[in-house]
């Protein structure tokens, strides 16, 4: 039996961000084994799935498409360097920008990484139009998290 929510404003169970923290954070301790058999972390297969459908991508593109600052990418990328994924190379046409590709190991992972979402889904007991609705509500809150920090920059 679920309790009421209290009307405390600080009360855990009215916070909107806890929820979507949990889910993130359970979602994250799922994919691990999966990822792991593949040598790939959460962030880094995130990546993967940004690269395999264009590459190369500058860095600044990658960040604002995974909504991750500069500080949290670049080492990211950089341990992906070192484990032959991805390469890393300054813009010749403007060095300011570093273009990140795909390695021929970062595309060769490809394959054997389209098992993970069919995987996963096995594990939930979702069905899948209520797994599409529930990212395309998501994919609402981070538009207009999105759009609401944009307005303070």
């Amino acid at each position: 039996m679920e309790s009421p929510v209290s009307e405390d404003p600080l009360d855990l169970d009215r916070q909107v961000c806890f929820p979507l923290y949990a889910a993130s954070n359970l979602l994250g301790r799922l994919y691990r084994p999966l990822l792991a058999e593949l040598g790939l972390t959460y962030p880094q297969y995130l990546v993967l799935l940004v690269l395999w459908r264009e590459t190369p991508q500058s860095v600044g593109s990658l960040g604002d498409r995974l909504h991750l600052d500069s500080g949290t990418l670049t080492p990211l990328l950089k341990r992906m360097e070192l484990a032959g994924l991805i390469s890393r190379t300054r813009d010749v046409t403007d060095e300011r920008r570093v273009l990140i590709a795909l390695t021929s190991r970062g595309r060769d992972l490809r394959e054997p990484t389209r098992a993970v979402p069919a995987a996963l889904s096995a594990q939930l007991a979702i069905a899948d139009a209520d797994v599409a609705e529930l990212r395309d509500r998501v994919r609402e809150v981070v538009a207009v998290l999105q759009a609401t920090l944009s307005e303070r920059s």
